[in-house]
């Protein structure tokens, strides 16, 4: 009887202790009070049209906000259910699509790609980005991998930043208007690397490499495949390159700021329908609930509502530093799809070491913490692309926790 009495006052210690674990890891009603304050100040200080927030915490809904405008100058009230263009947060949803067909046994991670697409077959590397191709180039010293395309250490670029080379990128696989993800991918075989692969770190489009591939491992078109195999099953149902006549009307407006730096709704608007290059790099629309679907699917290790997309395994391998010391922002690397918080100490921000996220080139945002049992969206649609919000989102988020 006294032993039967032991391991009872045992297990209910036991319970004890994860009560009280969860109950200190909730958010604070007082503190997202604060939350919600700082970015209702920034919208009426005319700093943003409107934000979208939704936070999962511990199996549910911890917090959700709809602040300001779906558009600024009519002064339209925005609402939970608005859609977005998600930009550069189409490049986790690929790349776990991607590793989909990693469980299916289509390719190994250190596959060169040229075994599939033999155009990348013979790249070159230039010598120096800041001039371009007239600076002369050379051969590259090894073949691009799979996985190197996964982390953005093969060394393409992405056509968006300053340099010369990034000018050549830019007009061969976006202003040149190809019109399907087989014509883009081709140009970008074309466009000299700026960096040996698996010596740097380079912010690419190389995502569209894996779209590609998707169409050549399975006859389908990534957003035929996108949508069978992950938005429907997901019941991300407003999600996709094109979007409805009914979806159209809830698109939130692209605002930007005018010459004064003030904030203006933007005279080119992203057309919602007629699209056909079905990227890996940007080109979804997607909601804040939509994205933590996703974003709950890998907190819970490639399951959702008794459906599994992904092994526990194969969530491991893409949510761990897979760049070494490359990454070019302290205490952070990067996975296989996703940026991973792996020094915390070295990130000076709340965080928590693995947590994994991404962001979009409209200051969308998203982040995955597995310690806290959380994933937290933003959403927003403001040109150009600034870190800011990403770190104050961040910030408010965590300054909730208990």
């Amino acid at each position: 009887m006294a032993k039967l009495s032991s391991i009872f006052a045992s297990l209910l210690f036991c319970v004890l202790v994860s009560v009280s674990a969860v109950a200190q890891s909730s958010l604070s009603p007082e503190r997202l009070a604060r939350y919600d304050a700082y970015f209702q100040k920034e919208i009426d200080e005319g700093r943003l049209p409107g934000v979208v927030t939704l936070i999962y915490k511990n199996g549910g809904k911890a917090h959700e906000s709809a602040l300001g405008y779906s558009d600024f100058a009519s002064k339209t009230a925005i609402r939970a259910d608005q859609i977005f263009f998600i930009q550069s947060m189409t490049k986790p949803i690929v790349s776990t699509a991607f590793m989909m067909l990693y469980e299916e046994g289509y390719f190994f991670l250190n596959d060169p790609i040229s075994k599939y697409l033999p155009e990348f077959k013979e790249m070159k590397v230039v010598k120096d980005p800041e001039v371009g191709s007239s600076s002369g180039l050379e051969p590259a010293k090894s073949q691009i991998t799979i996985a190197q395309v996964l982390s953005h250490t093969a060394g393409f670029l992405h056509g968006i930043g300053p340099t010369k080379l990034d000018e050549e990128v830019r007009e061969a696989i976006y202003m040149s208007n190809p019109q399907t993800i087989e014509e883009r991918v081709k140009a970008l075989a074309a466009q000299p690397l700026a960096s040996h692969p698996g010596e740097k770190w380079n912010y690419s489009a190389s995502p569209d490499i894996l779209a590609r591939l998707i169409e050549v491992f399975t006859g389908m078109s990534p957003d035929e495949f996108l949508k069978t195999r992950l938005f429907g099953p997901l019941g991300m149902k407003d999600t996709g390159y094109n979007l409805s006549e009914e979806q159209t009307k809830r698109m939130v407006q692209l605002h930007n700021y005018d010459d004064n730096g003030t904030l203006v709704k933007s005279e080119r608007q992203t057309p919602t329908s007629g699209n056909t290059v079905f990227g890996g790099t940007h080109g979804l629309f997607s909601t804040a609930e939509d994205y933590s679907r996703f974003a709950r699917m890998m907190l819970n290790g490639g399951e959702l509502d008794g459906r599994r997309y992904l092994s526990s395994k194969t969530v491991d391998i893409m949510r761990i530093n897979q760049s070494g010391d490359l990454f070019r922002e302290p205490g952070k690397g990067f996975g296989l799809g996703f940026a991973v918080v792996d020094d915390l100490a070295d990130s000076k921000a709340l965080s928590s070491e693995g947590t994994f996220y991404w962001s979009g080139a409209y200051c969308t945002y998203f982040f995955i913490d597995p310690e806290e049992e959380m994933v937290a969206v933003f959403m927003t649609q403001v040109n150009p692309f600034s870190s800011h919000y990403e770190n104050k989102f961040r910030q408010m988020v965590y300054q909730a926790v208990e």
